[in-house]
Parts: C-alpha cells; structure tokens; sequence
C-alpha cells in the first residue's frame, strides 16, 4: 500500500489549513501521562525500526520506487472518493519528483527512560514546500511507535521487581532474572506487527520469549546476529493437545514418554490439563527418581485459576491446594537454604506460570513466597497480552504536537492548552532542548535555534537516509543504567 494512504483522512485537508506562506513545522513525540502506578519514566524504543521499515523500505517501495502516473492517480482515486472532491495531487506529484522525504529527525538513545512531559524525538520539515509532511505522518508514526514504547516500559518495571525481589530472596542468583520474566503474548496481541513491536520491547529486559518472529526483527531492524549473542530464546514446552493426546487415564505415561524424549535440558510440561494437584502428589513422587537422575530441569506449568494462590498457596480447606505449587514441590524434591535464609528448589525440577500475569499479580507472588520463606527466583512468569494487550496509546498518553512553525519567515511558537483539561494536554511551546540536571532528563522549551542544536536530541534520520544505526547490545546496556 502506498504510505501515503496510512494516516486519519483529516490530514487530508491540512495543507490548506495552515497560513499562507508556512513553511516549516516542527513537532514532536511525547509521553504526557502515567496511568501505570509506579512508573514515571517511559522507555524510547521503536524508532528505528519505523524509519527503516517505513520511512526507508515502504516509501521507497510502494512510493518512490512507483511509476509517477500510477502511484500518484491511485492516490487521487482513493482520496476523491472519499472526500467527495476532484482533488489537488499536486503536493504529493512534487513529494515523488523529489525522491525521498525531506524530514529531519532528532531523538533521544533508545533504550533511553523519558520522564513524563519529556519529548523523545522531533519531527521538522527540511524543505518549506513540504511543511505539510511534518504532522502528516503523525498518524502512522504514532500508530507504530506506541506500542514497543509501551511494553518495554512495562517489561522494565517487570524486571525492577523480578530484580528487586530477587536482591532479597536469593542475590547470588540474579543472573536468573533475564529468564524470568516469558513473552507468551503472541497469540493474544492485534496482530503480527504488534506481537513482534511489543515482543522486542519485552526483549529489551528479558531474554525468555516464544514470540519467535522477534530474533528476526532485531536482526533485520537493530543489527543482531542470532549464531554469536544472545536476542531471545526458550525450551522444549508442551501444550495441552499433547496431554489430551496421551489421554487423561495415563497421564503419568504421558509424562514418562516426554521425559525420555527429552532426556537433557529444560523441559517444560503443562500440568493442569485435568489435576494438577494430583500431577504434584501422585505422578511426580512416582516420577521422582526419573526427573532426578535427568540431565536437566522438568519445568511445572499451572495455567489455569488464581496465579497468586496457585503458586504460592491460599487459605483452603484441602491442605494440598493451601500449600500451593512451590511448596508441594519443596516438600517432594527439596532444595537448600540459601545464603540469606530462603529456600530454593532443587534445580531439577521448577514451576512456571503464564495466564493472566499482571505487574500486580507478579509483586504479589514474589512478596508471598518471600514471607513463606522461599526464593523469589523458584518461579517463572509467561508474562502475555492480558499485560501486554491491555493497554493503549492513552496508557502513557503518548501524543505528537506541533509547538513551532515559521509563517512568512517568521518563527511562531505555538502550543495548546485546553480549559477543560486537567493540565495532560497542555503542550510544550516553541523550539525544545533536552539536557541533564543530576542524571535526569529535563526539557526547556522556547529555545532558539543555536540552543536546540546543542541539546541531547541527535539527528537519526534526515532527507530519506538514516543517520544513526544502533544495535541491540547498546540498546539493552542503556535501559541497564
């Protein structure tokens, strides 16, 4: 599809909405409000992979890289007819004839944490007849470019508490963290685009993914090389068809038939097809001497009721279901004690939870088996699209605003600031500089020229060519600070 046509259709009517003699528009992306309790800062992630997936690659091929008459009249089509209207093409016949997108764009490090009202990056029109172009591609950008902002800031604070939780229970472990917190979203997000944007942003804090499609992308968008460093990885699991096809009456078997299938490394095995109570009381003490003298960990996977007192246990009438997965494991396998008093399993055999975990659901869980005396680290959480999906642009209210034009060579700083708001839309005014007081990012608008430029926003793209190429390494290094 031509580009073009990827954006809100009043955007069609806005070239002739400005004042007469506008030539140029400089806007910007922001994050304006926190509704995540505990979060401040919003990771700046996506980026890259916009400018070279559509700033680059689509423009190019469905744009650019089209005969004139062709690309330029199927836009015509769609546009008249939709409007109503015989109209002018003759704005987007000169965008062609030019070749590349004449748009400069500054940004932050991704991997950086913005704080809230802070811009991540500017968009600026770098030749007057195309002042329009700035806001124009507002509508696909930020469709994009929400998403990964979004969930890498979520997986981020997924990792401050895994982190947080882990320094408590069993500090000599903290390398464990990276695996701790699962990307199972894929199948639960709007679609590819989206599982892989939200996917990579996972990825920024974490290793443990099955969103597979996520190595490519970052080898494809961030320069990651999958055959010499770690981007993403997992285990042999099962999943509940293979259960049901060993049949609930041998269970048991099925589990035998897996591990010697798999003799060596993680192998993960969903538990709760039918009892999982019974899978931890019955089969697994028959089982025992088979999963100890494995060469490997047999990984438990409950997927069903309440995450919280599954694992941890609750208050109930059966004293198996009140002591939960970890100590019913604890009980049959053992482990030790560790340096800070906390027990942990044996490494032969583990638990892992992965429906309906939410950041509340994950501070709960650690916090619970911290006071039962276990290791936060005996756990891992498949952290899915009922964390990732249920959010949108609004849930860092992300926006991108126009807050400086020139009219007749005459710079005006502009800005918006609603009445009946509470003060989220209130934009910033004129030209921006962002700089450091005591490591934190803080923004100055109504600046000039000379003092934007020698602010910490970086030209990354610029006339159709992208300046700055990063690499995931770098990305993830930045996010560790």
């Amino acid at each position: 599809m031509n580009p073009l046509l990827l954006t809100d259709g009043y955007k069609l009517g806005h070239k002739e909405q400005y004042p007469e003699g506008t030539t140029v528009v400089y806007s910007n992306w922001t994050p304006r409000k926190s509704r995540v309790e505990g979060i401040d800062n919003v990771v700046f992630f996506g980026l890259q992979y916009f400018i070279k997936e559509y700033l680059i690659k689509r423009f190019n091929k469905d744009f650019f890289n089209q005969p004139k008459d062709i690309v330029t009249l199927e836009y015509k089509k769609y546009v008249d007819n939709y409007l109503g209207i015989d109209y002018n093409i003759s704005h987007i016949e000169a965008l062609h004839d030019l070749g590349y997108l004449p748009i400069q764009i500054k940004a932050l490090p991704e991997g950086t944490e913005v704080p809230i009202r802070v811009p991540m990056f500017t968009l600026v029109n770098t030749k007057p007849e195309f002042f329009w172009l700035t806001n124009y591609l507002e509508t696909l950008l930020s469709s994009v470019i929400w998403q990964p902002c979004t969930s890498a800031t979520i997986a981020k604070q997924y990792r401050k508490i895994l982190t947080q939780f882990a320094s408590q229970t069993d500090k000599e472990n903290l390398e464990f963290v990276t695996w701790q917190g699962h990307d199972f979203s894929m199948r639960g997000m709007s679609g590819t685009e989206s599982a892989i944007l939200s996917g990579m942003g996972h990825a920024l804090s974490f290793s443990g993914s099955d969103t597979l499609p996520v190595a490519k992308a970052f080898e494809t968008f961030y320069n990651t090389d999958v055959t010499k460093e770690l981007v993403i990885g997992s285990v042999n699991a099962t999943e509940h068809s293979v259960m049901c096809a060993g049949s609930k009456d041998d269970e048991i078997g099925t589990f035998r038939r897996l591990l010697e299938t798999y003799p060596t490394g993680i192998l993960s095995i969903v538990s709760d097809t039918w009892d999982l109570w019974k899978v931890l009381t019955e089969y697994l003490p028959i089982l025992k001497e088979e999963i100890l003298e494995r060469d490997g960990k047999l990984v438990i996977r409950p997927d069903s009721g309440d995450p919280v007192d599954i694992i941890c246990g609750c208050a109930h009438e059966n004293p198996i279901v009140s002591k939960g997965v970890i100590e019913l494991l604890w009980d049959e396998f053992g482990g030790t004690i560790n340096n800070q008093g906390y027990k942990v399993l044996n490494p032969k055999i583990g638990a892992i939870y992965g429906d309906s975990i939410t950041i509340d659901r994950a501070t709960q869980i650690c916090e619970r088996l911290k006071q039962k005396g276990f290791a936060s680290t005996n756990v891992v959480l498949g952290i899915g699209s009922f964390t990732y999906q249920y959010n949108t642009r609004d849930t860092f209210g992300f926006a991108m605003k126009a807050t400086y034009v020139e009219v007749n060579n005459e710079g005006r700083e502009i800005f918006k600031d609603p009445i009946t708001d509470d003060g989220t839309k209130k934009s910033a005014k004129g030209l921006m500089q962002l700089f450091k007081i005591d490591g934190q990012i803080t923004l100055k608008d109504q600046v000039s020229k000379a003092e934007e430029d020698l602010g910490l926003l970086k030209t990354v793209f610029i006339d159709g060519k992208l300046i700055v190429d990063d690499h995931l390494t770098q990305i993830r290094e930045r996010l560790k600070c």
